[in-house]
């Protein structure tokens, strides 16, 4: 019997996980992974560090080229640029045709382009590749004048990088709040003293109509939507990440925003699985199909994704969302559902209905049961999201002893009553009662293990 042919497109954390996952539970198999870019794997949430210089260059690899050879892994660099699924195949851009038995594609996501003139200026940069992080330090150590798009994360690790190299740095952001869709007023202000006790000019309500190009095709200033021009030498644009989505045109693969999966991460096409920030993989959180872009997701999807491959029958069951990331020295944690969102839509906020108790306060969400507490003591913040008696969601800013309770309650769905009434308390106390509460878990569980024993 022939060993079978396991073709892996991207090595990303999808990719790279699911070979090695492929490769412990067939040790004959044949896998292959195939590279857009000319590295071993790296970390891409990892390049916001390598930016501020918190990293070396080569802590930003997560395998080093003799992993892939210790485990029989064959690496190729090229850009795979077209699938037949019925023969299947799949050509690369060099002419190369790799066939295959099982085919994983965890192609990833890329920057979006900004959608007005000027997107190919050259000092136009992006922060989600290993070469365009390494052109944009070039570019930063000059220390001339920078403009940031974007309203999220990367947006922000990019500024702060940036003024971290000198560079006199403005962030521009459509509304008057940071990081809206994650943030209350109190914590982005929390985030604005920060960001300005760094160099950073904060430019509110602010939206780039044009980006103006010199002579040689370098960018010199940005027209704003007002018609005032604002002299700059780079923009940082991240406004968003697109699925990439090329290889499977012309193919009867089923895509909605990206490639459909089932929950064996498998599409509609036999044998043809996708995995990370290409696929949209069903959320028990929201009962939809939804992109997730978070690195501890693509390492799960990864991970089902190959057992079903190897024809170990799993069902991926998406955890509750989680991201860590240190911002101008404030490390923020979010689990869950922190901002829940009327009828499944998420560019609608729910109603808010505010209500001041003592140091904390409590905001009650329609039409569902959710309610958000929130206490802060200086500046750490701990913001919690009901659902009824239990916990769905939580976000932390500064002190971050209540990470991992937090998100164990969340994830296992245990009724986190007791401590409800705990809310209006806020400060210390409510991180007391929280962490009392997850020593009563753990001593539960080690009761009931000792008695499964005996």
């Amino acid at each position: 019997m022939q060993p079978l042919r396991y073709l892996i497109i991207g090595n990303g954390a999808a990719g790279v996980t699911a070979a090695e996952t492929i490769r412990q539970h067939d040790p004959f198999g044949d896998v292959t992974i195939v590279s857009a870019e000319p590295y071993p794997m790296y970390s891409r949430p990892g390049l916001a560090y390598l930016f501020i210089n918190e990293i070396p260059r080569r802590q930003v690899f997560a395998r080093q080229p003799e992993w892939y050879q210790q485990m029989r892994l064959n690496l190729l660099f090229g850009t795979a640029v077209s699938l037949n699924v019925d023969r299947q195949e799949v050509r690369l851009k060099d002419g190369r045709i790799l066939p295959y038995d099982r085919l994983l594609i965890a192609t990833g996501a890329r920057a979006v382009p900004p959608p007005y003139p000027g997107a190919d200026l050259k000092g136009v940069h992006y922060l989600d590749t290993l070469d365009g992080t390494k052109a944009l330090m070039k570019q930063a150590k000059r220390r001339r004048r920078a403009i940031v798009i974007g309203g999220g994360i990367t947006a922000l690790e990019m500024t702060e990088g940036l003024a971290h190299h000198g560079v006199d740095t403005h962030y521009f952001l459509r509304r008057d709040r940071l990081w809206g869709k994650v943030f209350n007023d109190t914590e982005a202000k929390i985030l604005e003293e920060r960001m300005r006790h760094h160099g950073v000019a904060i430019h509110y309500n602010t939206e780039v109509a044009e980006i103006l190009g010199d002579r040689r095709g370098r960018v010199r200033a940005v027209r704003l939507k007002t018609g005032e021009e604002f002299k700059c030498n780079i923009v940082g644009v991240a406004i968003g990440v697109r699925p990439l989505l090329d290889l499977i045109q012309n193919t009867p693969i089923q895509t909605d925003r990206a490639i459909l999966v089932d929950q064996t991460m498998q599409s509609n096409v036999r044998g043809v699985y996708a995995a990370g920030d290409c696929a949209q993989v069903y959320d028990s959180w929201t009962k939809q199909h939804m992109l997730d872009i978070l690195w501890p997701s693509a390492v799960a999807e990864g991970h089902a994704a190959a057992l079903n491959m190897v024809g170990e029958k799993h069902e991926y069951e998406k955890g509750s969302p989680f991201n860590a990331c240190l911002l101008f020295g404030l490390h923020i944690t979010t689990m869950g559902q922190i901002n829940p969102r009327r009828n499944g839509d998420a560019d609608e906020a729910e109603i808010l209905q505010f209500l001041s108790r003592g140091s904390s306060e409590v905001w009650y969400t329609y039409p569902r049961h959710y309610a958000s507490a929130w206490s802060e003591d200086g500046a750490n913040t701990v913001r919690l999201v009901m659902d009824g008696d239990y916990l769905v969601g939580a976000l932390l800013v500064g002190d971050q002893s209540t990470a991992d309770p937090l998100r164990y309650i969340i994830e296992n769905r245990i009724n986190f009553r007791e401590v409800h009434p705990d809310f209006s308390i806020g400060g210390q106390a409510l991180k007391k009662n929280i962490q009392q509460f997850w020593i009563g878990l753990n001593q539960k569980q080690q009761a009931v293990k000792v008695s499964s024993k005996q």
